[in-house]
């Protein structure tokens, strides 16, 4: 679903409103409640505010974030867009997150604010448009992908037992989101690792979905389904699972995979792989073009690790997905 096509009365002027996502490095997440005399006056939501002529969404939220929040050298980088139909007003709401700033944060309209965990966001009532991008803050900023077929089980399992580990020693806000996918594992060697895993989602910080092209009984006793390409184009329903992920190689699938429900996507090839040598690739600035737009957290997917994060971040990523890299 394209973001023109998610407003539902095309006839009626569209504003266009920058939304600022302001995170701190403990992890937690600025809201502010609209004062008394706004439209939903007592609701919670991401600071921000309409674009005047002529004026960038990086530019309007700097210049919003500065007269709300008394913030200066505000640096942000684009994340998703969302249309939505208010009574009062349809928006399309262009949110952007923002790690650097300088100065206290400060109610200078009037308005109450409170920092909350990305995890833990407590406050109600929320603005109906808040509520998706709340959700998608639970999303870790890298995604893996299982390589037990490469690596051997065993020595995969080890990789997997050291990141899990790194995370708990530094408290991370959000648990390690691995995706299962195996087409090359012996049948007997899948069902033992997949056994493995769900039993240690269990105890330690780790949250799994498996490749649609495994047996849909494994993501239902998980936390949920990654669809091929192929699988999302098929689907006329949002499958069953806590999350549901989908792989897209441009912007109309993206569309797609937000019409179907999904909670996020990745996208790529970003750059060369070894999985596939001389395939055509986006690189950053093509990345950057297929997901100006896009409706729901992006994954920057080939040839990325841990160290592309915020090269993948200023293209307007959530994060990056990666399989080898992630097990170096």
């Amino acid at each position: 679903m394209s973001v023109e096509t998610v407003v539902t009365t095309p006839a009626v002027p569209v504003v266009d409103v920058a939304v600022g996502v302001v995170l701190r490095d403990d992890g937690s997440v600025l809201l502010a409640q609209r004062p008394v005399g706004k439209p939903y006056a007592g609701w919670w939501e991401f600071p921000g505010g309409k674009l005047e002529a002529g004026e960038s969404v990086a530019d309007a939220l700097a210049r919003e974030l500065h007269e709300e929040l008394g913030l200066e050298d505000v640096v942000s980088t684009p994340w998703v867009v969302r249309g939505h139909a208010y009574p009062h007003a349809t928006v399309r709401l262009w949110f952007r997150r923002v790690r650097r700033w300088r100065g206290e944060p400060r109610p200078r309209e009037g308005q109450a604010l409170a920092w909350r965990a990305m995890h833990a966001i407590d406050l109600d009532p929320l603005l109906p448009a808040s509520i998706a991008p709340i959700g998608w803050l639970r999303l870790p900023p890298l995604y893996r992908i299982s390589c037990a077929a490469e690596l051997g089980v065993d020595a995969f399992e080890r990789a997997l037992g050291r990141g899990l580990e790194a995370l708990a020693d530094a408290r991370a806000p959000a648990p390690l989101l691995l995706q299962l996918r195996e087409p090359a594992l012996p049948e007997s060697d899948l069902l033992r690792l997949f056994e493995r895993l769900r039993g240690w989602r269990e105890t330690r910080p780790l949250r799994v979905v498996v490749s649609s092209r495994h047996p849909a009984a494994f993501a239902h006793a998980v936390d949920g389904v990654h669809l091929t390409a192929r699988d999302l184009a098929a689907a006329t329903v949002r499958p069953q699972g806590l999350w549901v992920g989908a792989s897209c190689h441009a912007a109309g699938e993206l569309d797609r995979a937000d019409a179907l429900g999904c909670d996020f996507a990745v996208l790529g090839p970003v750059s060369p792989t070894a999985s596939h040598p001389g395939a055509p690739t986006l690189g950053l600035d093509g990345l950057a073009r297929e997901i100006a737009a896009t409706p729901l957290p992006v994954y920057a997917l080939g040839g990325l690790g841990a160290e592309d994060l915020a090269a993948a971040e200023a293209a307007g990523a959530h994060g990056v997905a990666s399989m080898r890299a992630a097990w170096r």
